[in-house]
């Protein structure tokens, strides 16, 4: 699988982080319990150096905080890196990709991949995020997951599966391809119920507008999704009229150990 910046046409980036705005309030966070996750699974420990790969806005980034960690941030794309460093001026922030992390050899007891490591899930990657962790130290993927056990989360499902293609997503499970990986322990995973509350266009439609396949469509079919989804919140029982709702998430966390 390529990389973020080798599957998006780079000409569509300006597009795509136009989003940036639904992508601060249409995503969530993470929970509290990610926190439990990061010391017992990841082993971190006060002042532990952990790299933040693919850090987007920072979405994860307080939880890594929250516990002392040591961070360094790592993102592509100059727009979500301006967004990281207007939020978090403190924290060491760098251009790279998965495939080209410029950190030195056995320099991090940490790589977390928060709802990105299906743009980075290659052998390249691999190799990398094997060179610059430390002896036993751990890679940990987590993702923010829609609970489509509720019934007007799968319909929006449904409708931005109708656009999704072939787009590297969590759901198609081609991340998966990458495991077992020479040097690394086998996948340990852990799950965490999680919500995110506000007003129906913050957290449904710019959750939607937030997703890179979704920005890059045509403006036409762009307008055709919103259109669909808003349909939904407005004849929904569970939505009809609410002034702030609750998007149910299932967060899944994985993780895996340098053992070579």
């Amino acid at each position: 699988m390529k990389s973020l910046k080798a599957m998006l046409n780079l000409s569509a980036f300006p597009a795509y982080f136009k989003s940036a705005d639904a992508f601060a309030t249409g995503r969530p966070g993470y929970p509290a319990e990610a926190n439990d996750w990061l010391i017992k699974d990841l082993r971190l420990k006060h002042h532990s150096v952990v790299l933040d790969l693919g850090a987007g806005t920072g979405k994860f980034t307080p939880r890594l905080l929250d516990i002392g960690a040591h961070v360094i941030a790592v993102e592509p794309d100059q727009t979500l890196r301006e967004r990281f460093h207007a939020r978090y001026p403190e924290i060491q922030l760098l251009d790279g990709t998965a495939e080209d992390i410029p950190l030195k050899s056995g320099s991090v007891d940490a790589i977390v991949c928060a709802h990105s490591f299906h743009w980075l899930a290659n052998a390249q990657a691999m190799a990398e995020i094997h060179r610059v962790l430390k002896p036993g130290g751990r890679l940990g993927m987590i993702w923010n997951l829609r609970d489509t056990s509720v019934d007007w989360v799968a319909q929006v499902a449904e409708v931005v599966n109708s656009v999704a293609a072939d787009s590297p997503r969590y759901f198609s499970g081609q991340w998966r391809k990458v495991f077992p990986y020479n040097g690394f322990s086998p996948l340990n995973e852990r799950h965490f119920r999680h919500g995110h509350t506000g007003l129906p266009e913050d957290v449904i439609i710019n959750r939607v507008k937030s997703i890179s396949f979704v920005a890059n469509l045509p403006a036409a079919e762009q307008d055709r999704v919103f259109a669909d989804v808003r349909e939904i919140i407005a004849r929904h029982p569970d939505l009809a009229g609410q002034e702030s709702v609750t998007v149910p998430y299932d967060t899944v966390a994985f993780h895996t150990v340098k053992i070579l």
